[in-house]
């Protein structure tokens, strides 16, 4: 499940590391994003 949810967040949800996004500047929906994708692909290397 958690791989199938990695590779949908790899196609709609965008890169911020790609666009060389900086942290201290990142609005809050920007780190929502960020630690959704962080939290998805943790589970989906681990399973």
């Amino acid at each position: 499940m958690y791989q199938f949810l990695a590779k949908i967040n790899k196609l709609l949800l965008p890169s911020f590391s790609k666009r060389q996004l900086d942290l201290t500047k990142a609005s809050k929906f920007q780190l929502a994003i960020i630690g959704w994708r962080a939290f998805i692909t943790k589970k989906a290397i681990n399973q």
